[in-house]
């Protein structure tokens, strides 16, 4: 697409361009560093850093201009707001060029990755899905604008913080299949409660034309009343009788693998996950229920479900170290209901056998007036879990949580940082260990496992 072109969709002026013709022939970007010749770039003003001051060094890098509020030196389109003016491009692409992309929105308080991941897997043709956790107003943008004349599919994770930033989203990228995966606590402290949580993510079925779909959890008492909120078709999934898409005899292996039989009304086929935990079951359901929508088959959607790899970071990812002690690193994020079936995964893979399970955590942000609460509740479902350690790394929240543990007459250690938690893995850790670090975001304990991925100090690297 020309310079000038985008300039009439998004409303802007053309500044230092010399060659208004020029073609922009790649994605979008925020980070001049992953500028790329033909690229776009985004001069978005941070908190602590003002893209503008990065312009120049993205067009060095060949992009074709960048989107900007002011000149800066380099060919620039100007704008008012640089993310409304995305928003608008992106827009014009999916009613325009990338008309033949069904666009698959999906949403809820936990496993909405992991679906997505399950989701850009499964489907049929050509798929593009939300990177990482490109979830809001910046980073489906640019997703949108990593698909092509040829995509099937935009598989496009959307989150949300307060009520109507999902329905802002849809604007963007109207959907043509909804996926809800729950209504949890996550951001609970920022909504205000459930009830509100639930308002907030029902918005992406709101979004749906008549002829769209709805994929609701048919388990989730909160997602399955969604069905009154569309006029759209509605499909549930889950492991209740009345779900559409249904898993029945569900098994989890010793390494945490959940098995099932992914029961369809056209028919039914074996599932094996590679994805850890038995969280994954419902998650892959709704990836199930939009393959079905696409026209697979039970033994095709089957197939490709048991093939999917994980792709997201610090979601459940595993690493078998050299020396035999397994690390899950599930730090990305924490709410009480992600926890609860990240331990259960971790007591899984070491129930039963002689394999020692520690569970290292830290606190779970935006909680609100809960936040004690649910810490304390959190400890108390741990020790009812029969690990052999309980970890508790930083201040009051996980002080909290070792007074749940302490309730029912368990054992945890409270470690005040990253460092002294690391001191002590490195003393205990032996052969056939398995280790889960999870907690919020911000606590960044993905650093602690990552450290316990490298050699233990005064050993040779295997």
């Amino acid at each position: 697409m020309s310079l000038t072109s985008i300039a009439q969709i998004v409303g802007g002026r053309l500044a230092d361009v010399l060659d208004p013709e020029a073609q922009v022939t790649e994605p979008a970007i925020f980070d001049s560093r992953e500028a790329v010749p033909g690229g776009l770039f985004l001069a978005l003003q941070g908190q602590h850093t003002d893209g503008h001051a990065f312009a120049e060094a993205a067009i060095n890098k060949g992009a074709a201009v960048a989107l900007t509020t002011r000149p800066v030196g380099v060919p620039a389109i100007v704008v008012d707001d640089v993310l409304t003016a995305a928003g608008l491009l992106s827009r014009h692409l999916l009613h325009g060029p990338l008309n033949r992309a069904k666009v698959v929105a999906l949403t809820g308080s936990a496993g909405k990755t992991s679906t997505k991941d399950l989701t850009a897997q499964v489907l049929p043709g050509h798929v593009v899905a939300t990177p990482e956790s490109f979830n809001n107003e910046i980073g489906l943008p640019i997703t949108v604008t990593m698909a092509d004349a040829g995509t099937d599919y935009l598989v496009l994770e959307m989150g949300a913080r307060h009520i109507g930033d999902i329905r802002d989203l849809t604007r963007i990228a109207p959907p043509d299949i909804s996926v809800i995966t729950n209504v949890g606590t996550a951001h609970v402290g920022e909504f205000g409660g459930r009830e509100n949580i639930a308002l907030a993510k029902g918005e992406i079925v709101e979004a749906l034309h008549r002829g769209g779909l709805a994929v609701l959890n048919a388990d989730d008492d909160f997602v399955r009343v969604m069905d009154q909120r569309t006029s759209a078709r509605v499909v549930t999934y889950g492991l209740s009788e009345q779900a559409t898409v249904r898993a029945v005899n569900v098994t989890v292996d010793a390494h945490g693998h959940a098995s099932y039989t992914l029961t369809l009304p056209e028919g039914s086929a074996p599932v094996h996950l590679k994805f850890l935990g038995d969280v994954q079951v419902p998650n892959s359901l709704a990836a199930a229920a939009v393959a079905r929508e696409a026209g697979l088959g039970a033994d095709e959607i089957a197939a490709r479900l048991s093939d999917a790899l994980p792709r997201s970071r610090w979601r459940m990812e595993t690493h078998l170290r050299a020396d035999g002690v397994t690390i899950v690193n599930d730090a990305y994020n924490a709410n009480p209901h992600s926890m609860r079936h990240a331990l259960n995964a971790l007591a899984s893979m070491t129930g039963g056998t002689d394999q020692r399970s520690f569970a290292v955590l830290g606190r779970m942000n935006e909680l609100g007036d809960d936040a004690r609460a649910a810490h304390v509740e959190l400890g108390r479902y741990a020790a009812g879990l029969d690990l052999d350690q309980i970890i508790l790394v930083g201040g009051d929240e996980a002080g909290w949580m070792q007074d749940g543990v302490r309730s029912v007459g368990g054992k945890a250690v409270h470690l005040p940082d990253q460092e002294t938690a690391l001191e002590l893995l490195h003393k205990v850790l032996g052969r056939g260990d398995v280790v889960l670090v999870k907690a919020s975001r911000g606590v960044e304990l993905q650093q602690l496992a990552e450290k316990l991925l490298q050699p233990t100090p005064g050993t040779a690297a295997g």
